[in-house]
């Protein structure tokens, strides 16, 4: 039993891997369900033992891989580090994912927005979950005096959120380079690090913990 189990999970991981090279070079409105079974090498009607339908294939990709952002997300959440670490390992963790995947960031940051509909009835629980754990960080720091305090931890956790997304979106549209995306996401700590210090520098440490690994202040 566990043996077909694993079975079926390993089809259905190849099932979405094909469907992330299909939607990334064709798009997911152009692209066809025997596509993805052609480039999957299944039959049509596999596909169908595990999806119900295209929509439901993009849906599963943007689950899954949600899923296991947030809960690695969460493990540093609950890391003893200062709060400036984890939103630093938050960011390297979020671009480094993508090494070697810039199919599913083509998917996740292009494709996905091509349906309100889409985001609204499905992607909207995930997301606020990734903007919850971030603002949960974000309040523990300025509670630890790590971070200004003037300021919405949400907000704060959306502006994360889209300084990261525009440095995926202009990587899949511009430069090829991995390195390059992790150059500007470290650019990114160090303005997040000065903009979160609080007024007159009181706390200091962030800016420091951003650019190496630091002790928690608990």
């Amino acid at each position: 039993m566990q043996q077909l189990t694993d079975k079926r999970s390993r089809k259905r991981e190849k099932i979405l891997r094909a469907a992330i090279k299909v939607f990334a070079r064709k798009g997911f409105y152009s692209a066809r369900i025997k596509e993805i079974a052609h480039t999957a090498k299944v039959a049509d009607g596999t596909i169908y033992l595990y999806f119900k339908n295209k929509d439901d294939i993009l849906i599963s990709i943007f689950a899954d891989r949600m899923d296991a952002l947030n809960g690695k997300m969460l493990e540093i959440a609950e890391s003893r580090v200062s709060s400036a670490v984890k939103v630093r390992r938050i960011i390297e963790l979020q671009l480094g994912n993508l090494r070697g995947h810039r199919d599913l960031a083509e998917v996740i940051t292009i494709n996905l927005r091509q349906s309100n509909r889409f985001l609204k009835q499905y992607a909207a629980p995930r997301f606020n979950h990734y903007l919850d754990i971030m603002a949960r960080i974000v309040r523990e720091g300025q509670e630890q005096g790590e971070f200004e305090s003037a300021y919405p931890p949400r907000v704060l956790a959306c502006a994360l959120f889209g300084a990261l997304d525009g440095l995926m979106l202009t990587w899949v549209l511009g430069s090829r380079e991995h390195q390059r995306l992790m150059r500007a996401g470290r650019s990114v700590s160090e303005l997040m690090a000065r903009g979160l210090e609080p007024a007159g520098g009181g706390a200091g440490a962030p800016r420091r913990a951003f650019r190496r690994e630091g002790s928690s202040r608990r």
